[in-house]
């Protein structure tokens, strides 16, 4: 039964994966077309660093406006004897009318809110700003039924159609239009070479806007209005997600945030730029860890509370770690190859990638382990975690970011998400309990580091060689994982002749 369950959940991580990763991928071609083609007139890596501010702050918006409804909506329609539809109204309803708040008061109070961001300059970056993240947290709520219908494939279409949109728009603006401009200036009057960021802000806004019209079945099903006691409860429990999801997207973009603060000159956005560009190269972890979320939250929140279930949280555990430790070695090992990902100007900051891979390793080890805390309906432990890993994360970069600059930035993330995976994996073996399989995670982890020193000390002066040495070096953690867990391979190898 356990197989059964896991052959499932993979197979539909699968789906969300292929969806999530191509789909970032496609998005992540946008960082080097931003960081070749952003020009000087523009403002260069400066101007790179207001794109990773406004994505820095549309993302802690977007927890804000959700609250945690997500999560929320799980919970409550699979609970005994409840309305699916109702819940789902109920939680759509509650955050369309959050956003539409949202977006009306930003419009009134534009102007302080916009010398308050230090978007004294460009107010409408701040506007369009929070029309895509009211946008966003509706659809955060459309999305979820699609998850709770196990429905992949629309999920996975409607996210691809956002991201082709998007290249398809951006390629025009930053290949096509300048020439354009050229050729045709009459007709590109329109067009000029400083405003590109701006362009980048308004090609998210079309999109996000015109993907909601891919939910219409799904808006019907808002008819069934809003139970206000049902609400009530609903509210009560997802107040503590809000903490919890505040305190983790801020582990995710304090930084990012902060550093116009912390280091508020040119060159500070300049710094960020760099940092925002070379994450965006670590984020191959924060693809796979996502994907595993869409696919890992409606099955355990639909499975039942026994000894096999908790074993097979523990396997899954086990495979997460194995999986996205090959990963890590993988970007870093081609990382010869990978650093032409971002122009030239912006690979003094790849030091940052195995700090930010290995952060977001712990993250996705802490949302494995948040599972007790929810199950119980004690959500304000992860509030607590989470609180205490931001302070953690915000001591260090208002600490060494002065000094150290956006290197602090990254051990900062790495110390914050340790400390929560830390105190949640210790307080939920008290209150929860869970056989995971500590020996294992260790010996995977001290491998994997050990192959890692090894290339970083390892000194070719040919680039062929290095990556022959590299691949050899990734080849025997493979090796090593095909050794351990016989079981895997076995399982791996029936599923492929099953799809032949």
């Amino acid at each position: 039964m356990a197989e059964n369950k896991l052959g499932s959940l993979a197979k539909q991580t699968a789906i969300y994966g292929l969806s999530s990763i191509i789909g970032r991928f496609l998005n992540y071609l946008l960082v080097p077309l931003y960081t070749y083609k952003i020009c000087a007139e523009a403002g260069g890596p400066a101007a790179y660093g207001l794109v990773t501010n406004f994505y820095a702050y549309t993302a802690l918006l977007l927890v804000i406006l959700t609250f945690g409804m997500e999560t929320t909506f799980f919970r409550f329609a699979n609970k005994e004897g409840a309305d699916p539809n109702k819940t789902f109204s109920t939680a759509g309803i509650a955050v369309g009318f959050v956003s539409l708040v949202f977006i009306i008061l930003v419009s009134i109070f534009l102007k302080p809110i916009s010398n308050a961001l230090h978007y004294a300059e460009h107010p409408e970056f701040v506007e369009i700003m929070a029309i895509i993240v009211g946008f966003d947290a509706f659809q955060a709520i459309l999305f979820a039924r699609l998850r709770y219908e196990n429905r992949p494939l629309k999920f996975a279409a409607l996210k691809l159609l956002f991201i082709f949109m998007s290249i398809g728009m951006n390629l025009f603006i930053f290949l096509l239009a300048p020439k354009l401009k050229v050729s045709c200036p009459g007709l590109m009057g329109w067009y000029e070479n400083y405003y590109q960021v701006g362009y980048i802000f308004f090609v998210n806004l079309i999109c996000t806007c015109l993907i909601t019209l891919g939910f219409i079945p799904e808006l019907k099903k808002l008819r069934y209005g809003l139970d206000k006691d049902l609400l009530k409860r609903m509210l009560r429990y997802t107040w503590p997600l809000l903490l919890l999801g505040l305190a983790g997207i801020l582990n995710q973009v304090a930084d990012k945030i902060c550093y116009r603060y912390i280091v508020p000159t040119k060159e500070g956005d300049a710094q960020l730029g760099i940092y925002g560009a070379c994450v965006k190269i670590a984020m191959i972890m924060a693809m796979i860890t996502q994907a595993f979320r869409y696919a890992y939250e409606p099955f355990v929140f639909g499975g039942k509370r026994d000894t096999a279930d908790k074993e097979t949280q523990a396997k899954v555990m086990k495979y997460f770690i194995i999986f996205t430790l090959l990963a890590f070695l993988a970007v870093v090992m081609y990382m010869p190859l990978l650093q032409h990902f971002v122009g030239e100007d912006y690979r003094e900051g790849l030091g940052v990638i195995p700090i930010v891979m290995m952060a977001e390793i712990f993250m996705g080890i802490y949302f494995n382990l948040s599972f007790w805390y929810k199950l119980i309906d004690q959500t304000w432990w992860g509030a607590i975690f989470s609180a205490i890993g931001c302070a953690v994360l915000l001591a260090i970069n208002f600490i060494f970011v002065p000094k150290y600059g956006y290197m602090a930035c990254a051990w900062g993330g790495f110390a914050g998400y340790g400390t929560c995976m830390i105190l949640s994996y210790f307080v939920g073996q008290k209150k929860a309990p869970i056989p995971y399989d500590l020996k294992s995670a260790f010996l995977y982890f001290a491998i994997a580091l050990g192959l890692f020193f090894a290339q970083k000390y390892i000194t070719i002066d040919s680039k062929a060689w290095t990556l022959v040495v590299n691949t050899g070096l990734l080849l025997v953690f493979c090796a090593f994982i095909c050794w351990m867990e016989k079981d895997l391979v076995k399982g791996v190898l029936g599923w492929i002749k099953k799809r032949k």
